[in-house]
C-alpha cells in the first residue's frame, strides 16, 4: 500500500529528528530544546498490570491481572482527558504535560483514554510520535480519538499517518478501523472480567469536524446543511451490530462510547446564553460540573443516543467545549464532558476570570467494577497547585 511506505519513510525521518533533540537535550542540561515537551516534563517510567488478551482487527480485548497471572476483579480503572491543543506554545505544552503525568503517577490508571483535538501544532507529526513514546516510557494502555482540529479531511494520507504514528506503539491501542466507516479511530475496546465476561464494551468514534454535502446527502439533509459534524448512520449500525455479534459469544453486558463532539442530547441539560448564564434545565440529572459555554453538538440529530438506549448504552464521554465540565444522567445514561487539559486553550481564566485554582482542567475518573457497575468523578488539576 502506498500509504505504508510513505508512512515509513515519514516516520522514520521523524523518529531520528527526535533522537537528535534527544541528544541536544542532554547536552543541554535539560534546556533545550524547548519543543521537547515529553523530556522536559520529567515524564518516567509508571508501568501496569493490565495486559492484552487477545486483538482482532478493530476489537481488542484486556484485563487487569494479579501477580500471579489470573485475571483480576479489582476496580478496572479509566482516566480520561481531552483537548490537550499541543501547539507552539512550549511552555503551556510543558505544563500540560507536566499535569498529566502527575495524574497518571498518581491515579495509576489501567486505561487512558483521550477524546481529540490532542496534537494541533504545525509540526503535528513529530509531535504525534513524541507523545506516543512518552506514553510508551510511561508504560500504561491509552487510545484516543481525533478531534475537530487535528486535521481537515475524513480519510486522506494524513489522517492515516497521524494514528498510525500513535498505533504502531505497543501501548497503543487505537486502529484505524473499519475501512468502511467515515473517518479513521472506529474501534472497540472490550474490559473483561475474571469470568470471562464483558464488564464493559468500549466504542471509540471519529465524531469528525464540520458537516460534508456527500453524508449530508446520505441523511436526508441539504448537500449545504452546515455546523458540527454528526455520527453517520454506518458508525451508529457499527455499534448495534458489534453489540448484537458480541452478545452471542459474552452475554448481556454495558458499554460506553468515547467521541469529541457531544451528542445534541448534552444541549438539553442546561438554557441559557452567554458566560454564567447557564441554568439546569431539569431535564438532565446533573451529578457534578457547571456548564459555562453554549454546547457545540451538530444541529442534526443522527440518532446515537437512541441507538445506545436501546443496546444498553451506559455512558457518553465527550469533549471539544472546554469550560463545560458536567456529568449528568439522561433516561438512564450518563452524559460526560471529560475534564479539558491543555493549558494553551480558552479556559475559566481566560473566559470569565476565574483564579487558576478554580480552573476546570483534569482527568475524569471512571472505575468500572467486577460487576460491570462503575462510578465517575473529576479530578482537578488545581490539587498540584
Amino acid at each position: 500500500m502506498l500509504y505504508n511506505a510513505w508512512a515509513f519513510v515519514r516516520q522514520s525521518l521523524v523518529k531520528i529528528h527526535l533522537a537528535g533533540a534527544n541528544c541536544v537535550h542532554k547536552i543541554s542540561g535539560g534546556k533545550l530544546p524547548k519543543s521537547l515537551f515529553s523530556k522536559r516534563a520529567g515524564v518516567h517510567h509508571v508501568g501496569t498490570n493490565v495486559k492484552v488478551i487477545e486483538r482482532n482487527g478493530h476489537i481488542t480485548n484486556i484485563a487487569k491481572f494479579n501477580p500471579d497471572g489470573t485475571i483480576s476483579d479489582d476496580d478496572f480503572v479509566i482516566i480520561s482527558s481531552t483537548d490537550f491543543h499541543y501547539d507552539t506554545d512550549h511552555e503551556k505544552n510543558k505544563k500540560t504535560t507536566e499535569m498529566f503525568f502527575k495524574q497518571i503517577r498518581d491515579t495509576k490508571p489501567d486505561l487512558v483514554v483521550l477524546t481529540g483535538d490532542v496534537i494541533l501544532s504545525k509540526y503535528q507529526q513529530i509531535d504525534a510520535i513524541q507523545f506516543a513514546k512518552m506514553m510508551e516510557e510511561i508504560g500504561v494502555y491509552w487510545a484516543m480519538v481525533f478531534g475537530n482540529h487535528e486535521t481537515r479531511e475524513e480519510k486522506g494520507f494524513y489522517k492515516y499517518l497521524l494514528m498510525k504514528s500513535c498505533s504502531d506503539y505497543e501501548h497503543c491501542l487505537s486502529v484505524h478501523g473499519p475501512e468502511d466507516l467515515f473517518g479513521y479511530g472506529n474501534f472497540i475496546i472490550n474490559v473483561m472480567g475474571s469470568n470471562g465476561k464483558i464488564r464493559q464494551s468500549l466504542f471509540f468514534l471519529d465524531s469528525g469536524r464540520d458537516t460534508l454535502a456527500e453524508h449530508n446527502v446520505e441523511h436526508g439533509l441539504p448537500a449545504d446543511f452546515g455546523g458540527y459534524d454528526y455520527l453517520k448512520k454506518s458508525q451508529i449500525d457499527f455499534y448495534k451490530n458489534s453489540i448484537d455479534e458480541l452478545e452471542k459469544k459474552y452475554g448481556k453486558f454495558g458499554s460506553m462510547a468515547y467521541f469529541h463532539i457531544p451528542l445534541p442530547e448534552y444541549a438539553l441539560a442546561f438554557e441559557g446564553e452567554g458566560n454564567m448564564e447557564y441554568k439546569q434545565t431539569g431535564e438532565v440529572e446533573i451529578l457534578y460540573g457547571k456548564q459555562y459555554e453554549s454546547t457545540g453538538c451538530a444541529k442534526h440529530n443522527s440518532g446515537m443516543f437512541e441507538a445506545g438506549l436501546e443496546k444498553g448504552m451506559n455512558a457518553f464521554f465527550c469533549g471539544h467545549d472546554h469550560n463545560n465540565d458536567w456529568c449528568g444522567v439522561y433516561k438512564g445514561v450518563h452524559l460526560v464532558y471529560n475534564l479539558p487539559h491543555s493549558y494553551n486553550l480558552y479556559n475559566l481564566g481566560t473566559n470569565m476570570g476565574f483564579p487558576e485554582e478554580k480552573w476546570n482542567m483534569g482527568v475524569t475518573v471512571t472505575k468500572i467494577h467486577a460487576d460491570g457497575s462503575f462510578d465517575i468523578e473529576p479530578r482537578y488539576n488545581n490539587i498540584y497547585l
